[in-house]
């Protein structure tokens, strides 16, 4: 049994992963400032005497007794990464050092949640790991793109530096149930306006592809990574290669819902990339790793979720 340090583990990704460290019996120590994460995702963990739920934002150092990290700190969606720019950045990199000083003090092991934004528009197609990417470094996105850039930089440098068993994983588009609902992902936008039966919002004429992970096989390709010995670093893509339009998506989410919305096109916002796909040879080697959850599966477990939120079971939809 270990203790673990989940940061950002009341968020999306993060309180599926707290799961399964407490199934797989560890002790878990969850992080969350809640300025995406929601207390809601971990209710049914804190009556559970593995689980610990601290109030903390990691841009402040932050000292525990814990033997591995997983740092997840950083809100992931435009709507939010935008809204204050530059305490996304600080999250990134300052969360980063603290975490990684953490690591160092306790002689942790640490995983990084990357991100397939790394690539910025990729001029590479897929997109493997050793490609630098084709980031604009002054952009509306730049905040999170080269914030997490600058993580992985620093990961690498405490690796090299200090001697640091780092893993480092670029996650590529992962949805399902506990998303925010009003986080401005296509998976989440297009199942909430389907629902409640409103015009379903395109950006151009819906061409840009995109890859959709469930998140029961990205945490599980996580759990992997962070088993793998020391030498392993990564980084390593971790996603779906399947490829859809976000079109075809939008008609995936209609007819899965069976709903009457219309589609309904506005501009493409700034830098958003054209494509958007992992490859993931490198996860199935180290990893003997690949998806195994089909679109339309994760689609109908992730609709039931946002049904039961817009029949006010949970509330959520009325916040920020």
């Amino acid at each position: 049994m270990k203790r673990i340090l989940v940061t950002g583990g009341a968020g999306f990704i993060g309180s599926h992963l707290c799961e399964r460290l407490i199934d797989e019996g560890h002790e878990v120590l969850c992080v969350d400032n809640f300025y995406t994460g929601a207390r809601r995702n971990v209710a049914h963990l804190l009556g559970n005497p593995a689980f610990e739920l601290l109030r903390h934002d990691v841009t402040f150092p932050l000292f525990a007794e814990i033997d591995e990290i997983y740092n997840l700190a950083c809100p992931a969606s435009p709507v939010h990464y935008q809204f204050d720019p530059v305490q996304t950045t600080k999250t990134s990199v300052h969360g980063a050092i603290n975490m990684l000083g953490l690591a160092k003090r306790r002689r942790a092991r640490i995983f990084q949640a990357s991100t397939s934004e790394v690539y910025g528009d990729p001029a590479i197609h897929p997109q493997t790991e050793d490609y630098w990417g084709n980031v604009n470094p002054i952009g509306i996105r730049s905040c999170y793109d080269e914030g997490k850039r600058c993580a992985e930089t620093l990961f690498f440098d405490y690796h090299r530096q200090h001697g640091l068993k780092i893993k480092v994983a670029r996650i590529f588009n992962t949805y399902g149930p506990r998303m925010h609902p009003n986080d401005g992902r296509v998976v989440s936008n297009f199942i909430v306006q389907a629902l409640k039966g409103e015009d379903i919002t395109l950006y151009g004429e819906g061409l840009q592809t995109r890859s959709f992970c469930f998140v029961d096989d990205l945490v599980e390709g996580v759990l992997r990574l962070m088993k793998t010995p020391d030498e392993v670093t990564g980084p390593v893509n971790l996603g779906n290669p399947g490829e859809f339009t976000i079109r075809a998506l939008a008609e995936r989410v209609i007819a899965l819902t069976g709903s009457a919305s219309r589609l309904v096109h506005m501009p493409l916002p700034s830098d958003d990339p054209r494509q958007r796909r992992p490859d993931i040879g490198l996860a199935g080697r180290l990893l003997d790793w690949k998806p195994t959850i089909e679109l339309d599966e994760g689609l109908t477990r992730t609709i039931a979720y946002f049904d039961n939120l817009l029949a006010g079971k949970q509330g959520e939809l009325s916040k920020r």
